[in-house]
């Protein structure tokens, strides 16, 4: 497959989740979180099966209604830091080619993590940054709201229904759909409720992101 810049059709853009649709970052999460229950004296598979369907807060409200959020909050902040400059990170196959194709303006990064984490991630497996970057901090709600997607259409300068989601988590494909996007779902066995195409894998859906993105591309769903 080529590896020359993509030109994008008019308005058209692709808006990427990171975790689980870009970077394989499981085994991190779960490595904090265990690191996070160690600290409280919890069980680290409940806390992290409670974590995989709640944000942070509403974590420590289930699994420590006792302890000070704020103060579990930075406990976490702390660990994830160190586990994105200590932590062994792999991009999901086909994302170096993929982000490398397109070019920056064509394309943005919507995360309810922080950019900063990003940035290291990125670095430490030699994926490409774009100009948006959409970070927990950049907004003040964050997914299933549709405002992270609207925010980096915004910053792109794009209409929402000229824009694909790329995601692999319900609250993100939720997100994607009530900005009027058409939202493909990746890395899943099944599909996500709601999602216009699913793949089993990133690699999968290369082909059909980068037709997106032409010209001549499919805009829509199938």
């Amino acid at each position: 497959m080529t590896t020359d810049p993509v030109r994008p059709g008019p308005g058209k853009c692709v808006l990427f989740d990171v975790d689980g649709t870009l970077i394989d970052a499981v085994d991190n999460q779960r490595r904090v979180w265990a690191g996070w229950a160690e600290r409280y004296g919890l069980d680290a598979t409940e806390v992290y099966r409670v974590a995989l369907r709640t944000r942070p807060m509403e974590t420590f409200a289930t699994v420590a209604p006792d302890e000070e959020p704020r103060e579990c909050l930075a406990v976490l902040h702390e660990l994830e830091d160190e586990d994105v400059r200590s932590g062994v990170y792999a991009a999901f196959d086909g994302a170096s080619q993929l982000l490398g194709t397109l070019p920056s303006g064509a394309w943005a990064l919507v995360t309810s993590n922080y950019e900063h984490r990003v940035r290291g991630r990125f670095a430490r497996t030699g994926l490409p940054v774009p100009r948006v970057i959409v970070d927990a901090a950049a907004v003040g709600e964050g997914k299933p709201s549709p405002v992270p997607y609207l925010v980096a259409a915004e910053q792109l300068g794009v209409r929402p229904e000229a824009c694909l989601v790329i995601e692999d988590a319900p609250s993100g494909v939720e997100a994607g759909l009530r900005a009027g996007m058409t939202v493909w779902g990746v890395n899943t066995a099944a599909a996500v409720a709601g999602v216009h195409r699913h793949f089993a894998s990133l690699r999968e859906a290369v082909p059909g992101i980068l037709a997106f993105a032409r010209p001549e591309g499919s805009a829509g769903a199938e």
